[in-house]
């Protein structure tokens, strides 16, 4: 399995809330797995858009395709989905949202 790639069982949750499938309005994707396995190696890699792997296709028709779908909300509703059916297992606490006293960050105490 690539590093990046999707789990079949993760690819199974998601499938049917992706435009392009098979049954659905308008004309059938090539391959949603590898465009969503694209988008997900670009913001696990942390790489621009143009540094995509050649493995994903030409990465302005990714990025065409990403912008779109999220024009169209689709990002957002297998986000709602997965949120709906969190199990919690990771908890991540940026630590911009938490605040410190000044003093603990070295300031100077005023007399």
């Amino acid at each position: 399995m690539r590093r990046y790639a999707l789990r079949d069982d993760q690819w199974e949750r998601i499938q049917e809330l992706l435009p392009g499938r098979a049954g659905s309005v308008g004309v059938p994707a090539r391959d949603n797995r590898l465009f969503v396995e694209a988008v997900l190696y670009r913001y696990r890699a942390g790489i621009p858009w143009c540094d995509l792997p050649e493995r994903f296709g030409d990465w302005k028709n990714v990025h065409r395709r990403f912008s779109r779908w999220a024009k169209l909300g689709v990002w957002e509703r297998v986000f709602a989905h997965f949120a709906a059916d969190a199990d919690n297992e990771y908890a991540m606490i940026d630590s911009t949202i938490v605040r410190a006293h000044q003093h603990s960050a070295g300031a100077q105490k005023s007399r």
